[in-house]
């Protein structure tokens, strides 16, 4: 982040931090925003990805989201240009404490073309769903970049209900639903899984797997 390569600060960074989140790591915050800032060099661009990655931790850990923003709010303040980001924060919770948002209320906070604006797009759909199937309607219904702000909005929604809380005929024809859900699964066995750390030949016979799944790890 000190050394920027560029300038950009679109989506494509805080679309990808998620799991960022649902690891182990001390500072979440700062991690999904390094990881961002590898391709996207704009304050906005990675500071957006670490309030994702700080949400998704606080969540996990059975925050509730109001109280989770809060955590991630008081976390990007300590960073230098952060003010465009909380902007967009700020009025994204603004808006959902009206009720649920209509597309044209939800164009108010931009696009969803740059990090910031796809965070609060999420953010305020995930603040104002009843459940997850209503929260991701939201987030894709606006003359925006929908795929962007449905997808986050999606891991705001899946760290707070589970994935249990999907409805199945969302995932029947899902691309390459096998691939997502070993990697999630892979994920969380890393991190949480029994075992994990032991010398038991079980979890060495995993670590072969993941080897063999990852080449580049």
């Amino acid at each position: 982040m000190s050394e920027p390569i560029n300038d950009s600060k679109g989506c494509g960074g805080v679309m990808r931090v998620a799991p960022a989140g649902f690891t182990t790591a001390a500072d979440p915050f700062r991690l999904a925003a390094e990881c961002a800032a590898l391709t996207h060099g704009h304050p906005s661009g990675y500071l957006s990805a670490g309030v994702l990655g700080s949400l998704v931790a606080a969540l996990f850990a059975g925050e509730r989201l109001a109280a989770a923003l809060d955590m991630a709010t008081e976390t990007l303040r300590t960073y230098d240009s952060h003010e465009e980001t909380l902007a967009a924060l700020t009025a994204a919770r603004a808006l959902a404490a009206g009720g649920r948002p209509t597309p044209e209320q939800l164009e108010s906070l931009g696009g969803g073309w740059v990090g910031e604006e796809a965070l609060a797009i999420a953010v305020c759909c995930a603040l104002a769903a009843v459940d997850v199937r209503d929260g991701l309607l939201l987030a894709v219904n606006h003359s925006g970049d929908t795929d962007s702000t449905g997808s986050i909005a999606g891991n705001i929604l899946g760290a707070i209900h589970g994935e249990s809380a999907i409805p199945q005929h969302l995932l029947l024809d899902l691309e390459l639903r096998d691939v997502i859900t070993t990697v999630a699964d892979d994920l969380a066995e890393a991190f949480y899984g029994e075992g994990v750390g032991g010398e038991c030949e079980p979890y060495d016979a995993r670590v072969r797997d993941w080897l063999l799944r990852y080449p580049g790890n």
